[in-house]
């Protein structure tokens, strides 16, 4: 199986991420992978090609498409485009279920579908304009976007096949919620394995083969990404933000940061009050 897990985590404060797409300017692909998040394309300008299940998807400016859970696919953005993308936790419609941890959404018809896409282009613009009492205004439209989802594009019967396809991933969807949950405390290969009945070996291959990387590296990359959303968003000092997500001191992650990003985090820290500084002087 050449596809990989995608590590889906959400803005600061929010219970979903909301972003433009990073193939927007072309000559981009992204090859085969999954995750658990719920997520939706809403193309405002030029077109993306999916690929689903063998089955090709064209999406062209004013269109959407949702992608499932566990529900492996590929993105090709061979020209410009301009597309928001909004990705939700699975977790957020586990009210609604139609099986142990199963739900799936189907594109409606054109009207339903155009609504859709407003909203969420809406919700972009809210969220990154931040005037005064956005956050209100940007929650009530994710809630009457997963009125939408629940409401319109649930199915309410599906096939055990889906289920069963699900299910290959799902084990490993159980984990990775799991780890994000508990990413900052001392989370042994061990531990985690005896948590969810696997022997240490089992568990391990699992990640290798569905996650294509090991496990102590798809820690780190959920610690990491973390600290940097922290980095950003907080003033926080660099030592208390590497304690509060997970790393041992604050040399540790300077130097794993550094390794990922090519600068130290307070360097990084350094540019971003550059660049805010800019931004209010013009």
């Amino acid at each position: 199986m050449e596809f990989q897990h995608e590590l889906i985590i959400p803005n600061e404060g929010l219970p979903f991420k909301v972003f433009l797409f990073e193939g927007g300017n072309g000559n981009y692909v992204r090859e085969k992978h999954w995750h658990t998040s719920i997520e939706i394309f809403a193309v405002l300008e030029g077109h993306l090609e999916f690929f689903m299940n063998k089955e090709e998807y064209p999406l062209k400016a004013g269109e959407q498409l949702i992608i499932n859970s566990n529900e492996i696919h590929s993105i090709r953005a061979v020209e410009k485009n301009k597309t928001v993308v909004l990705q939700i936790p699975l977790k957020q419609f586990e009210n609604y279920f139609t099986a142990q941890r199963f739900i799936r959404f189907r594109s409606q018809d054109e009207t339903a579908d155009v609504k859709l896409a407003s909203l969420i282009k809406k919700l972009y613009k809210v969220y990154t304009a931040r005037d005064v009492g956005y956050e209100f205004r940007t929650m009530s439209l994710f809630y009457e976007i997963m009125y939408m989802l629940v409401k319109n594009y649930r199915l309410t019967e599906v096939h055990e096949k889906e289920i069963r396809h699900s299910r290959r991933l799902d084990a490993l969807s159980k984990i990775t919620t799991y780890m994000r949950e508990h990413y900052n405390e001392d989370l042994k290969l061990s531990d985690l394995a005896s948590t969810f009945g696997y022997s240490d070996a089992y568990l391990s291959r699992m990640f290798q083969k569905y996650a294509k990387v090991n496990y102590k590296t798809y820690l780190q990359d959920i610690r990491m990404a973390y600290a940097y959303r922290d980095l950003l968003n907080t003033d926080r000092t660099i030592s208390q933000i590497a304690l509060d997500n997970g790393f041992c001191s604050s040399r540790g992650f300077s130097g794993e940061f550094q390794k990922r990003y090519g600068v130290l985090p307070s360097e990084m820290r350094k540019q971003i009050g550059q660049k805010g500084q800019k931004n209010a002087i013009e």
